[in-house]
Parts: C-alpha cells; sequence; structure tokens
C-alpha cells in the first residue's frame, strides 16, 4: 500500500504517510506544561506506527488558553523529553505554533486585576476585531514571538513547526474577518501578507526545521478564517516559494461551531475535503496532507492514489485505534477499531473544559494507568449479556488470556447499539458493533445466544467469575393513559416493533425523545416533543445540536418544554406548563421516551456457590451511555 511506503518532506523523510493532526487535547498542565499524560499519549501514538505527530496549538506567548505553551526557556526541557520519547519509535513530531486572534497582554492584565467582566468584554470585542485593530508594530512583535517559540522547538528536538492557519494568521487572510486598510489589509495580496512573512522568517530563525503549514480553507458553505477556496491555488503557490516543506489542507473555523471543522457522523460526507487538497496539490511541488472524515485504510489508500493527497491525517480515527497503522503494517487492517464520529469523548469533552476521551477507547486519555496485562492465573469468565458492555468485556477478558464465554437472550449482538444507529445520521453507530463482534469472535470467545440465560445455566459452565452486562429496558412513570392503545414505547418504534402516523407527541426530551421524534419527523409524522425541563436534548453534543435544530425547523417538530403530562387520551396528552395551566396537545399517538433503568438479573445463586459478580454497563450501579459501558467494562475485566 502506498499509506506504508516513505515520503520525504523538505529534508526529513517520514516512514509512512499517516499522520496525527493538531488536536487541542487538555492533556498539558494549566502552566502549559507538557505533563506525564501528554507524553503517554503522544508516545502512545508513536509506538502504533504513526509517521508524523502534530502537538496542536503551541503558544509562542503567556496565554491562558488551555493548550501546551513554549515562550520561555525553562519550558524547553519538557518538549525535549516528548520528543525524545516519541522518536524513539521512529515517529518525527511538529509544534503547531499560533498566535490567538485577541490581545494577550491587555487580556491578562484584566485577568490578573480579577476583572472578568472586563476578560469577557475583552474577549468578545477581539474575536471579532483584534485582527483588524492589531498595529502593524504588533504584528511584527508576534513574527519575532513565533521565531523565538521555533527556535525552542529545535532546541528541544522537535522536527517540525506548523504554522496555524486559522486562528490570527487566518483571519489575516481572510476577506471574512480581516477589515484593515494598510498593507495587511485588502487586496489578496495584502491579506497574505502576514502569513508568507512568517514563513520567510521562521525559513531564516530555523533553517533546520521542516515548516508545515496548516492551510485553512473558506469554503463556500463554511469557514470565517482562512482563505477562500477562490484564492487558495495562488497563496498555495506563494507559500511554496516562501519556503513552507508541507501544506496541511484543512476545512477553516472561526464560527463558533466546531462540527465545521470536526463534524460529527452524518453532517458532512467522508472525506470531505480530499478534493480541495487535490486541487491545492496540483498547484505545488510540495507534499499536501488531507484529512476530514477519512475512515479506514481502504478510503485512506483511495485519497493518494487518486492523487489528490501526498499523505493522509487521521485524528480521531487515531484516539479510537492508537494502532491503526501497526494494524495495517502486520496485514490486520480488518481489526482496526473504526471511529464512528460521535465528537462524545473528543470534541464535547475539549468543549467542555475536560481532556480527550474516545467513547470507544477505554485507555485513551488514561495511557499511564490503563493497559490490558496479561493474566497471572488462566480462568474462565461468563459474560451475561452481549451488549457493547458485555462485549468490551469479553474482548479484555479474551485478551487478557481468560477462557470467556458469552451469553446473549437474542441471535444478534449488540444491544442498544441495534436502536442507537436507526435515528438520522446515526448508522455509522453500525461500526461500533461491528467493530465489537470482530473483535469477540477473533479473541475465540464463546457464543451461547438466542436463549434467555439464568443463573444456572451460568453455574453449569463452571466460570470462575461472572461479569453480568444485561443492560436497561425502558420504562415510564404512571401516566394515566399509559396502557392506552395509542401509546408507544421509543425503543420499539426505533427497533421496527411498533409503528406510528399522523400527529406524534413524543413524552421526554432527551437523547432518544429527541431522536426518535426526528426519526419520525423525517417519515412524515407531525410531531410534538414534550419536555418537563426547560431545554430538550440536554445530553446531545454540541456539535451534532445544530443540525438536529435545523431538522425540526424544516419539518416543523413543536417544542413543549416545561410541560408535565398529566393524562393520555386516544387523540390527545394533556399537560400542565410552569404557570399551571393546562395545555392540550392532540396527536394520533403518544410515543414514550422518558428514561432507562437496570435489567433485573438474579446472581443470588452464584454469588452464593462463591462465584465473584461483577456488574458493568447500564446494569452497573446506573443507566448511562455508551462511555460507561465501555470504560466500566474494561476495567471490571482487566481487574480479573
Amino acid at each position: 500500500m502506498e499509506l506504508l511506503t516513505p515520503i520525504k518532506v523538505g529534508n526529513i523523510t517520514l516512514k509512512n504517510r499517516i499522520i496525527f493532526p493538531p488536536l487541542t487535547t487538555g492533556y498539558e498542565g494549566r502552566d502549559g506544561s507538557i505533563t506525564e499524560q501528554s507524553k503517554a499519549f503522544y508516545t502512545r501514538l508513536a509506538k502504533g506506527g504513526v509517521s508524523y505527530i502534530v502537538l496542536g496549538d503551541v503558544s509562542p506567548v503567556a496565554s491562558f488558553s488551555p493548550t501546551p505553551r513554549l515562550f520561555h526557556d525553562g519550558q524547553i526541557a519538557g518538549f525535549k523529553d516528548l520528543a525524545d520519547s516519541v522518536h524513539a519509535y521512529g515517529a518525527k513530531i511538529g509544534v503547531q505554533i499560533f498566535h490567538p486572534e485577541y490581545d494577550v497582554n491587555a487580556l491578562i492584565e484584566l485577568f490578573q486585576k480579577k476583572d472578568m467582566m472586563g476578560v469577557r468584554q475583552k474577549m468578545h470585542h477581539d474575536m471579532e476585531h483584534y485582527v483588524t485593530d492589531v498595529t502593524e508594530e504588533q504584528l511584527m512583535d508576534i513574527i519575532q514571538k513565533m521565531c523565538d517559540c521555533a527556535v525552542r522547538a529545535q532546541k528541544a528536538g522537535i522536527d517540525f513547526v506548523q504554522v496555524h492557519g486559522d486562528r490570527l494568521v487566518g483571519c489575516l487572510c481572510s476577506p471574512l474577518m480581516n477589515r484593515r486598510t494598510d498593507k495587511f489589509g485588502g487586496s489578496f495580496e495584502n491579506r497574505t501578507r502576514f502569513a508568507v512573512m512568517l514563513v520567510k522568517a521562521l525559513r531564516q530563525a530555523v533553517p533546520g526545521m521542516g515548516i508545515d503549514y496548516k492551510f485553512s480553507v473558506i469554503t463556500p458553505e463554511r469557514g470565517k478564517g482562512g482563505i477562500p477556496l477562490a484564492e487558495a491555488v495562488d497563496f498555495a503557490k506563494l507559500l511554496e516559494e516562501a519556503g513552507v516543506d508541507m501544506l496541511h489542507v484543512a476545512q477553516a473555523n472561526h464560527t463558533g461551531n466546531m462540527a465545521d471543522t470536526i463534524p460529527p457522523m452524518g453532517v458532512q460526507p467522508y472525506g470531505f475535503f480530499v478534493d480541495i487538497a487535490g486541487q491545492v496539490k496540483q498547484a505545488v511541488n510540495v507534499p499536501v496532507s488531507c484529512v476530514g472524515r477519512i475512515i479506514d485504510p481502504e478510503m485512506a489508500e483511495r485519497a493518494l492514489d487518486s492523487g489528490k493527497a501526498d499523505i493522509v491525517a487521521l485524528g480521531r480515527p487515531l484516539l479510537c485505534d492508537p494502532d491503526w497503522v501497526a494494524k495495517l503494517e502486520a496485514g490486520k487492517g480488518c481489526d482496526i477499531r473504526r471511529c464512528i464520529s460521535c465528537n462524545k469523548g473528543c470534541t464535547d469533552n475539549i468543549q467542555n473544559r475536560s481532556f480527550l476521551s474516545c467513547v470507544l477507547n477505554a485507555e485513551n486519555g488514561y495511557e499511564l494507568t490503563r493497559s490490558i496485562t496479561p493474566a497471572q492465573t488462566k480462568k474462565k469468565v461468563a459474560v451475561i449479556g452481549g451488549g457493547v458492555a458485555g462485549m468490551e468485556a469479553a474482548r479484555v477478558a479474551a485478551a487478557k488470556g481468560h477462557e470467556v464465554v458469552l451469553f446473549e437472550k437474542s441471535a444478534q449482538l449488540g444491544g442498544q447499539l441495534n436502536i442507537a444507529c436507526v435515528p438520522p445520521r446515526k448508522e455509522e453507530m453500525r461500526r461500533a458493533t461491528a467493530n465489537l463482534v470482530h473483535e469477540v469472535t477473533s479473541a475465540g470467545v464463546t457464543l451461547r445466544m438466542g436463549k434467555a440465560v439464568t443463573a444456572e445455566d451460568v453455574l453449569a459452565e463452571k466460570p470462575d467469575a461472572v461479569i453480568l452486562a444485561v443492560g436497561a429496558s425502558s420504562f415510564a412513570p404512571a401516566i394515566p393513559g399509559k396502557e392506552n392503545t395509542n401509546v408507544c414505547d421509543a425503543w420499539q418504534v426505533l427497533a421496527g416493533a411498533q409503528q406510528v402516523y399522523g400527529k406524534v407527541a413524543v413524552i421526554g426530551g432527551g437523547m432518544v425523545g429527541c431522536e426518535t421524534a426526528e426519526y419520525l419527523a423525517e417519515r412524515g409524522c407531525k410531531v410534538s416533543v414534550v419536555e418537563m425541563m426547560d431545554k430538550i436534548a440536554n445530553g446531545e453534543s454540541n456539535t451534532i445540536l445544530p443540525t438536529l435544530m435545523e431538522n425540526y425547523a424544516r419539518y416543523g417538530v413543536e417544542q413543549y418544554v416545561n410541560h408535565k403530562v398529566s393524562q393520555i387520551a386516544l387523540d390527545h396528552i394533556l399537560c400542565e406548563d410552569k404557570e399551571g395551566n393546562t395545555v392540550t396537545i392532540p396527536c394520533d399517538y403518544v410515543v414514550l421516551a422518558v428514561g432507562a433503568r437496570p435489567v433485573a438479573f438474579d446472581a443470588e445463586p452464584l454469588k452464593s456457590a462463591g462465584i465473584p459478580v461483577i456488574a458493568v454497563g447500564d446494569c452497573g450501579e446506573r443507566a448511562a451511555d455508551i462511555s460507561n459501558a465501555i470504560r466500566t467494562a474494561y476495567d471490571a475485566a482487566n481487574s480479573l
């Protein structure tokens, strides 16, 4: 495969054509230092075979943004330790140098005065106007600080410096953001002047380093801070002349919606930026990398053999499976755990001020504390339940060397994932099921399926330990009329076991209710969502929520928040709003989506026989989500 062949970037040879692009991880210390967590994460990627890792958002100034910082010599040692660790596995490493699109010094001064209102007002202003307000003298100082940062990176043994072509640099390039009237604004030549000057200055400051450029492109549909698509080819030529060794082509952002640059499942097509990378590649002689919803090796290889890219960048896929490259090199590409683009553990965590932690990979973000250790004593392990938690527990237990038997009452593995993949844009959830089924069967787990299992059935297997993963079931509170013939269950509707038509009232505005409402609206139903709280979709990803709301508007889905259902009739429901008024909502059907509770399983005979029983996933302490299922199952199985 071309993916696995070396490529020369400037004076540096990458051992293959798969790289890890810059992502904000949240692993660094509050002072921007490289922590052991950060080092362990990037080292794990290098161990997995990736050829080049870009450390995202490295600040050359003393900002208070939660990113790595390299603005004084005392920080060099931490970066050197990281570089040495990555180099030990043959990977190269780069730092993505950026300056934020706000006045760092002014904001720090306000912050030190504890003037938080002033901080918020200044930040709000600068995010739109700093690119125009910043003086030429300040711009020259910023270039110098970026060069100083690059010199420190070089002293630390870093191989590349990547210019962040979004943020301040991209805003200066953008006709949508840059309203300057001096030599840095107006014409194409003026708007790109700062970027070209920066590249030339870096080439002088660190002649021995590779210079990479995150080439952020504003498309007609998305983005504000970057170069417009119509000017991309000419800009690429300017950057090549200025001295860049590589262009990393990606979607521009600065819109406030992370779905523009890190789109969740179903919002953007697969490989949505490959064609644009191809346009840039045709214009330059330096290597071009592409990124954006490239899921598997076949898709990545196609990007190369189509001639549209020289290198493929994998962000979320490498969080999901850091051994992506190693498995491909071993001829086991089918074993790769494929990302489902859910954004739950990566993008959402960062926006919620946490750190990256892939929902399908319990080790991501916990590389220091989680790894599958071989069992000291081989045991027979029985797993009850073939959903996400059950399959993950079986996978990990088998990987430790245990003999594993898995019981599943249905004839199909996957549990709730089999209905989670039904709503609009969610079909990619099927990959999670396929991943786990493949891993379980490849590991030699014995399957007992198609029969509801009892404790006696499990005892007949003579297990040394039992992991209980029977999941959860939907439930509804005692609403008068809930036994009527027009009342259905959201899980059964998504499973295709119950059908509805006409006007439908979905009771419950959580994730299940909102997705069921969208699903039914797309199929021609007139849908109303009724929720007791003051907002719907409270647990939904904020990269998915805008699309959900757009579809609600398109299909006329009505929202009744702060409404409590008091009665269900055959042609309407009665609710009470927050003022205590009675509200009548006409409907042909009512779909209940008000919650889930753990499935009961009588494990007493097992415990009485002295067999340890560990409950994981939804049947543990509480019904939760896929992340909880994977994490609790992994930990339980790894403890055996």
